[in-house]
């Protein structure tokens, strides 16, 4: 069974949105191991500017990385990336899948996003929109989104 591991940078204090990522954490269980790993988020000044930003990021970056697992297919949520949907994220992970790989890691950065360094060290970066959203509401939208995926593979009715 695979291991999908939603690597988040952020803590979730908001119960209602702990609460949605804890229901399609359950439903997932279904198909794969699914995990959320929460990284603490660099602290900032009150308005930090760009090289105080870098900083936190690339501090972030050094987390993120110890926390993947080894070998696993790693995929960063981040708004330039390569607009994805459901379906075709579903597609990527049949191929993840059937390529033989045991895990699946995806990356939610934090209010500031994802390290450069990080988003070109992983194997695809994928976006949901051009819009930005909260990384705190992207956790409920990414872990839906997963659990969709899953639905189509297995060609439920969920995915209308």
């Amino acid at each position: 069974m695979l291991t999908v591991k939603l690597l988040c940078v952020g803590r979730l204090k908001e119960r209602y949105f702990a609460e949605a990522v804890a229901e399609y954490q359950k439903r997932l269980g279904a198909f794969c191991r699914f995990f959320v790993e929460e990284l603490p988020e660099a602290k900032l000044g009150t308005k930090p500017g760009p090289g105080e930003i870098a900083a936190a990021l690339k501090k972030e970056a050094g987390a993120i990385r110890r926390a993947i697992p080894s070998g696993a297919a790693v995929a960063a949520f981040c708004v330039e990336g390569t607009l994805c949907s459901s379906e075709e994220l579903a597609g990527r992970l049949g191929k993840w899948a059937g390529g033989g790989a045991r895990s699946v890691c995806f990356l939610i950065g934090g209010s500031h996003g994802l390290d450069g360094d990080l988003k070109r060290e992983a194997g695809v970066c994928l976006s949901v929109s051009r819009m930005t959203f909260p990384h705190h509401l992207f956790r409920v939208m990414a872990a839906e989104q997963i659990y969709r995926a899953f639905t189509i593979l297995e060609g439920t009715q969920y995915h209308k």
